[in-house]
């Protein structure tokens, strides 16, 4: 099932949803992005994998504040990976992220995934402690992954 195709919007609890990522969606995704990470990823990634078998691209929405947090989620065959999620800065430390990756993950176990595997800068100890809190274990160092400033990433992975 393509993102989000058949798939029911879910209430996140206070006036907030989660639904699927839309291609109008893109630009203040894009926002997101850039004061996320040091090496953000363009438009047309995002476009490209909109849709596509496979790909689930989720976003976190509020009436008001419009789009708070999104993720990305690869899945092949019985493995997915976390390639992406990000919280707006002004909003991170409310649970958002913590919402998305709920659902993230039954996302994951209705597509019969059994090991979601990312990889996350390894002095992101804020992310390391919400992966861990969700089962998340290092399995892994890829040295030097990372560009901008050059960092290792550590590998972790959950088994579902």
């Amino acid at each position: 099932m393509a993102t989000g195709q058949g798939m029911e919007q879910v209430d996140a609890g206070p006036d907030v949803l989660i639904r699927p990522m839309e291609p109008e969606d893109v630009e203040t995704v894009l926002g997101i992005e850039s004061r996320a990470f040091t090496t953000p990823w363009q438009a047309d990634t995002f476009l490209s994998l909109i849709g596509r078998p496979g790909s689930e691209l989720w976003v976190i929405e509020h009436p008001v504040a419009g789009i708070l947090a999104y993720a990305v989620l690869w899945c092949i065959l019985d493995q997915a990976e976390l390639a992406n999620i990000a919280v707006r800065s002004d909003y991170r430390g409310q649970g958002y992220a913590s919402r998305l990756l709920e659902r993230i993950l039954q996302i994951a176990r209705d597509r019969k995934v059994e090991t979601i595997y990312l990889e996350v800068r390894a002095s992101n100890t804020r992310a390391v402690e919400l992966y861990e809190r969700f089962g998340f274990s290092r399995v892994g160092v890829r040295k030097n992954y990372y560009g901008e400033p050059k960092e290792d990433a550590l590998v972790m992975r959950v088994l579902l």
